[in-house]
Protein backbone atom coordinates (compact mmCIF):
# COMPACT_ATOMS: atom_id res chain seq x y z
CA UNK A 1 0.00 0.00 0.00
CA UNK A 2 1.48 3.58 -1.26
CA UNK A 3 1.35 6.27 1.27
CA UNK A 4 -1.73 8.86 0.52
CA UNK A 5 -0.95 12.36 -0.39
CA UNK A 6 -1.74 14.39 2.32
CA UNK A 7 -1.88 18.27 1.86
CA UNK A 8 -3.05 21.41 4.15
CA UNK A 9 -5.95 22.92 2.06
CA UNK A 10 -7.28 25.38 4.74
CA UNK A 11 -6.90 26.75 8.26
CA UNK A 12 -10.56 27.90 8.88
CA UNK A 13 -12.24 30.04 11.76
CA UNK A 14 -15.24 30.04 13.50
CA UNK A 15 -17.00 33.36 13.65
CA UNK A 16 -20.53 35.45 13.32
CA UNK A 17 -19.45 37.03 10.56
CA UNK A 18 -17.17 35.25 7.76
CA UNK A 19 -17.49 38.31 5.42
CA UNK A 20 -16.03 40.95 8.34
CA UNK A 21 -13.46 38.72 9.19
CA UNK A 22 -12.40 37.42 5.53
CA UNK A 23 -11.95 41.37 4.35
CA UNK A 24 -9.58 41.52 7.52
CA UNK A 25 -7.48 39.00 6.86
CA UNK A 26 -7.99 39.19 2.79
CA UNK A 27 -6.50 43.01 3.27
CA UNK A 28 -4.00 42.35 5.62
CA UNK A 29 -2.38 39.64 3.84
CA UNK A 30 -3.39 40.97 0.16
CA UNK A 31 -5.13 37.01 -0.12
CA UNK A 32 -7.92 37.63 -2.77
CA UNK A 33 -11.26 35.41 -2.24
CA UNK A 34 -11.33 32.05 -3.64
CA UNK A 35 -14.88 30.93 -2.87
CA UNK A 36 -17.33 32.85 -1.08
CA UNK A 37 -21.27 31.99 0.20
CA UNK A 38 -23.33 33.37 2.73
CA UNK A 39 -21.65 31.07 5.06
CA UNK A 40 -17.88 30.60 4.17
CA UNK A 41 -15.43 32.37 2.80
CA UNK A 42 -11.74 31.21 1.53
CA UNK A 43 -9.15 33.49 0.96
CA UNK A 44 -5.91 32.29 -0.71
CA UNK A 45 -3.98 31.97 -3.91
CA UNK A 46 -4.67 28.78 -6.18
CA UNK A 47 -2.11 25.51 -5.35
CA UNK A 48 -1.63 27.19 -1.55
CA UNK A 49 -3.10 26.48 1.91
CA UNK A 50 -5.59 28.86 1.80
CA UNK A 51 -8.20 30.98 5.23
CA UNK A 52 -11.21 30.06 5.47
CA UNK A 53 -14.15 31.83 7.69
CA UNK A 54 -17.19 29.59 8.70
CA UNK A 55 -20.53 30.92 9.95
CA UNK A 56 -21.28 29.58 13.31
CA UNK A 57 -24.73 31.08 14.68
CA UNK A 58 -23.45 29.84 18.97
CA UNK A 59 -19.86 31.14 18.13
CA UNK A 60 -18.22 32.57 21.54
CA UNK A 61 -15.15 34.73 20.60
CA UNK A 62 -12.08 33.41 22.88
CA UNK A 63 -11.49 35.56 26.04
CA UNK A 64 -7.15 34.92 25.68
CA UNK A 65 -5.50 35.60 28.18
CA UNK A 66 -8.62 34.91 30.56
CA UNK A 67 -8.72 30.53 30.51
CA UNK A 68 -12.57 30.96 30.57
CA UNK A 69 -12.86 30.38 27.01
CA UNK A 70 -9.07 29.70 25.49
CA UNK A 71 -7.97 30.84 22.46
CA UNK A 72 -8.51 27.82 20.67
CA UNK A 73 -5.94 28.33 17.69
CA UNK A 74 -4.27 31.51 16.70
CA UNK A 75 -2.02 32.98 13.51
CA UNK A 76 1.83 33.97 13.48
CA UNK A 77 2.66 36.33 11.44
CA UNK A 78 5.90 37.32 9.92
CA UNK A 79 6.44 41.08 9.91
CA UNK A 80 9.52 43.41 9.30
CA UNK A 81 8.44 45.97 11.53
CA UNK A 82 6.63 45.21 14.82
CA UNK A 83 5.34 48.52 15.57
CA UNK A 84 4.48 49.33 11.25
CA UNK A 85 2.69 46.43 11.17
CA UNK A 86 0.65 46.49 14.69
CA UNK A 87 -0.76 49.87 13.25
CA UNK A 88 -1.33 48.29 10.01
CA UNK A 89 -3.60 45.50 11.76
CA UNK A 90 -5.15 48.21 14.41
CA UNK A 91 -6.31 50.01 11.33
CA UNK A 92 -7.99 47.14 9.67
CA UNK A 93 -9.77 45.96 13.07
CA UNK A 94 -7.53 44.55 15.03
CA UNK A 95 -7.62 45.36 18.44
CA UNK A 96 -4.86 44.98 20.90
CA UNK A 97 -5.32 43.41 24.31
CA UNK A 98 -3.57 44.64 27.42
CA UNK A 99 -1.32 41.33 28.57
CA UNK A 100 1.22 41.24 26.15
CA UNK A 101 3.82 38.64 27.15
CA UNK A 102 6.73 39.76 25.00
CA UNK A 103 6.15 43.25 23.15
CA UNK A 104 9.76 43.40 22.04
CA UNK A 105 9.72 40.22 20.39
CA UNK A 106 5.81 39.36 19.36
CA UNK A 107 2.60 41.14 19.87
CA UNK A 108 -0.60 39.67 20.22
CA UNK A 109 -3.58 41.19 18.87
CA UNK A 110 -6.89 40.12 18.77
CA UNK A 111 -9.01 40.03 15.05
CA UNK A 112 -12.82 41.34 14.75
CA UNK A 113 -13.76 37.71 15.82
CA UNK A 114 -11.46 38.56 18.99
CA UNK A 115 -9.48 35.31 17.71
CA UNK A 116 -5.91 36.28 19.30
CA UNK A 117 -2.87 36.15 16.33
CA UNK A 118 0.83 37.54 16.83
CA UNK A 119 2.72 39.63 14.77
CA UNK A 120 6.53 38.13 14.94
CA UNK A 121 9.89 39.16 13.75
CA UNK A 122 10.79 35.22 13.94
CA UNK A 123 11.39 33.95 10.80
CA UNK A 124 11.59 37.48 8.88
Amino acid sequence: MSTPEIRLLSFDFDCLDPAELARFYGEALDLPALYRSDDFILLGREGAPGLGFIRQADFRPPTWPDPALGKQAHLELGVDDLDAAQERMLALGATLPSFQPRPDVWRVLLDPAGHPFCLSTHGI
